[in-house]
């Protein structure tokens, strides 16, 4: 039942303790049906088995009366959502809103709000992987170590966690790298200097091209190609350049890890939002790939020639991937100890218009899934000084304090101020408890338990690594990895940025 897992939801939300958190979570999937521990466990991370449905912030307003018994499945939930995905061409807007009018209104109100939460990614309740993962491993009572495992092979906590609730260790260890199911990809830490990264690793590193475009992970046995996202869904129609280029390479079975990006004629980098848009076009590729194509770079090799590369260390890997790949399809790269050198690539990097660079260890294997310390990722610092306009308690250890903050931009021609997305990120213990007192100081109307609006008065310096258009939010527009530097005691509320000044970013 759907209201199961809103009220776990919920109890997981007040709950500080990690421990606390995984026992409410492991007694709600030892009971959950076989046939729905995937979606449940879906939900429960905060993810849709679907990855997107096309609905937007302004869709989930005004939602239908609820009802006062709850009755709905999570199969019947998520058909309504497969149904929702499933519309497209003319029409399909309208066709979406009718179904999720019919999805809200067959749902109680605690359930409305869990829902909302959930299709709005905001469902704010502590339970990430790692507490999913430990979840998992209790309710099936299977060594954490193990759902670990095999999540790295299969990329998908919800499959991984179904197996091991219906088959135990023996159906983790069933678990493998398969060509054609994607592997949750190593991601980054991040580093404030190129100085901090080389000492964060010490000795010769890799530098890297971190190019501004859309993370890729290809598969090829023998002419069949399949290309992932970094969220893990299927785009290979929408990438006809990658699949083309792969299929061209002497090794029939392979995975590879890259971005695609538009580049302009001068060979620098179209903004984000026109690599974005292309690829996530899925009508007239043919058309869209003559206006905009795009150029494919590879920088690493989970699989070449059969042989399973991802406990290899970085340099092995690599060698293993210049040898399968032509030069021009590989991510340009230094190898050095000297930070003169390291700095005077990283300037090149931007020059070329690109933001920035990755440091990677030439000994650390490939961390599936996870931030591992063998990367460290290093870009330049764009800020904006946006006002708070309302913020919501948080959970966890931050129980109690006022943590993720809507931000909004200036329109000088009403005054008015224009929401640009949330963070909750870059604030310590101190500045949240000041910020908790502070903005109830200046609260300005009801509350709806979870969120309080507060007076425009607060400046706050915000740093970002860009903008791109989102229908998240009224101004059109959004942040990207929003997290605050700093509060502006100093300035005004009518002195902060303006949405178009945010807007000329995007350009």
């Amino acid at each position: 039942m759907l209201i199961e897992l809103a009220r776990t939801s919920a109890a997981v939300a007040a709950t500080p303790a990690r421990l606390a958190k995984i026992a409410q979570l492991a007694e709600l999937l030892g009971r959950t049906e076989p046939g729905e521990a995937e979606i449940a466990i879906a939900y429960l991370s905060g993810e849709l088995p679907q990855r997107t449905i096309g609905v937007g912030w302004a869709a989930l307003q005004d939602p239908p009366e609820p009802r006062l018994v709850a009755t709905a499945t999570l199969r019947e939930v998520n058909g309504l959502l497969d149904r929702i995905k499933a519309q497209a061409g003319p029409g399909s807007q309208l066709a979406r809103k009718a179904l999720l009018d019919e999805l809200f209104g067959a749902v109680t109100r605690q359930e409305q709000v869990f829902l909302s939460r959930l299709l709005r990614s905001e469902l704010r309740q502590g339970a990430l992987h790692g507490v999913m993962a430990e979840a998992v491993a209790k309710a099936a009572g299977v060594p954490v170590a193990e759902v670990r495992r095999a999540l790295t092979l299969r990329g998908w906590l919800p499959v991984v966690g179904a197996a091991a609730l219906a088959g135990g260790v023996e159906a983790l260890r069933a678990f493998h790298l398969e060509v054609g199911h994607p592997v949750a990809p190593m991601l980054a830490q991040s580093a404030a200097s190129m100085a901090a990264a080389l000492d964060k690793l010490g000795g010769p590193v890799a530098l890297e091209w971190k190019l501004d475009g859309v993370r890729v992970q290809a598969h090829r046995s023998g002419d069949e190609v399949t290309v992932f996202t970094r969220t893990l869904d299927d785009i290979t129609a929408q990438v006809p350049e990658l699949v083309e280029a792969v299929r061209a390479l002497p090794a029939a079975d392979l995975v590879l890890d890259g971005e695609v990006i538009a580049l302009r004629p001068d060979g620098r980098p179209q903004p984000f939002q026109v690599t974005s848009g292309r690829v996530s076009s899925r009508l007239d590729v043919p058309g869209m790939r003559a206006k905009t194509p795009l150029s494919v770079f590879f920088f690493d090799a989970l699989r070449v020639d059969g042989a399973d590369l991802l406990d290899l260390p970085g340099e092995a890997r690599h060698a293993a991937l210049t040898a399968a790949v032509p030069a021009e399809l590989v991510t340009p790269r230094l190898v050095t100890d000297d930070l003169a050198s390291a700095e005077a690539f990283f300037k090149d990097v931007l020059r070329s218009g690109h933001e920035g660079v990755v440091v990677k260890s030439l000994r650390a294997p490939y961390a599936a899934g996870r931030r591992g310390a063998g990367w460290v990722k290093v870009k330049p610092r764009h800020t904006l000084d946006l006002v708070v306009l309302a913020a919501e308690w948080g959970h966890g250890r931050r129980q109690g304090r006022l943590s993720n903050l809507h931000l909004g931009a200036l329109d000088p021609g009403t005054g008015d101020f224009v929401m640009l997305g949330k963070t909750f990120k870059g604030l310590t213990d101190e500045l949240l408890a000041w910020q908790t007192g502070r903005l109830l100081e200046i609260a300005d109307g009801p509350t709806d338990g979870w969120t309080v609006a507060v007076r425009p008065e607060l400046v706050v310096e915000i740093a970002f690594d860009g903008v791109q258009q989102s229908s998240r939010y009224p101004g059109g527009m959004a942040l990207r990895f929003a997290r605050v530097i700093r509060y502006r005691p100093d300035k005004r509320a009518d002195e902060a940025d303006t949405v178009e000044t945010v807007r000329s970013l995007m350009l």
